[in-house]
C-alpha cells in the first residue's frame, strides 16, 4: 500500500516544525537549547529550503507523488540531485558531538522495559515521522536511550529531552539516525 505524500508536503512539515519549536527562554545553563535545524549542515538545509523546480510539476495524488515512487526516485537520482541527497543525509555537525543539549521532539518508541516504560526511542521533529510519514533525514533524528524510561501516554505528545548529544549513526527497522543521546531528563513539552 502506498500513501500519497509529496516532497513539498514533507518540506512544509519541516518548516512548520522548525517554526513551532521556537525555543522559549530556559534558565538552566547545563544544557544548550537547540533547534532541529541547528543539527543540519548548512548545505543540506539550503538544498531543502530551495527544492528543485521539477517538484512543482508533480500533481498531488499522482503516481509520482506516492511514497514508494519518491523513494525509488530518490535512490535513482540521489547521485546528482542535491535535494534528494539532503532528504537522506546522515551528515552531521561535528561541533555538536559530546555537547549537552535540550531539544523538544516526538518519541517514536523502539524498546520498552517490563514496566512498559520507553527506554529506547527515536526523537523526531514532527508528529508522525517514521510512523505515518517518511522519516526525516538521519541528521534530523536522534536515537535516545533512557535508563529510567519514560511513560509515554500518547504518541502525539511532545517532550523536552536533555542529555549529551553524540554523532553516532544508528540503524534499525524503524529509522536511521545520525545522532544519539543518553537522556538525563525527559519531560512533557510545555511552553
Amino acid at each position: 500500500m502506498t500513501i500519497p505524500i509529496s516532497a513539498k508536503f514533507w518540506l512544509f512539515l519541516a518548516i512548520i516544525g522548525a517554526l513551532f519549536w521556537a525555543q522559549p527562554m530556559y534558565a538552566d545553563d547545563k544544557y544548550e537549547l537547540v533547534e532541529w535545524v541547528d543539527l543540519m549542515p548548512d548545505d543540506d538545509l539550503e538544498a531543502l529550503m530551495n527544492p528543485p523546480e521539477y517538484l512543482d510539476e508533480i500533481e498531488d495524488g499522482s503516481m509520482e507523488d506516492q511514497i514508494s515512487s519518491q523513494l525509488l526516485g530518490a535512490l535513482e537520482n540521489s547521485a546528482d540531485d542535491r535535494y534528494q541527497q539532503a532528504l537522506t543525509s546522515a551528515k552531521v555537525k561535528p561541533e555538536y558531538d559530546q555537547r549537552p543539549i535540550r531539544l523538544p521532539g516526538f518519541i517514536v518508541p523502539v524498546e520498552m522495559n517490563e514496566q512498559q516504560l520507553v527506554t529506547e526511542f527515536f526523537l523526531v521533529p514532527f508528529f508522525g515521522a517514521c510512523i505515518h510519514y517518511p522519516p526525516p533525514p538521519p541528521n534530523q533524528i536522534i536515537y535516545v536511550t533512557s535508563p529510567q524510561g519514560v511513560a509515554q501516554q500518547n504518541l502525539y505528545d511532545a517532550y523536552w529531552v536533555e542529555g549529551i548529544l553524540t554523532t553516532t549513526l544508528t540503524e534499525n527497522d524503524v529509522a536511521v539516525s545520525a545522532y544519539a543521546m543518553t537522556a538525563d531528563n525527559i519531560e512533557l513539552y510545555e511552553e
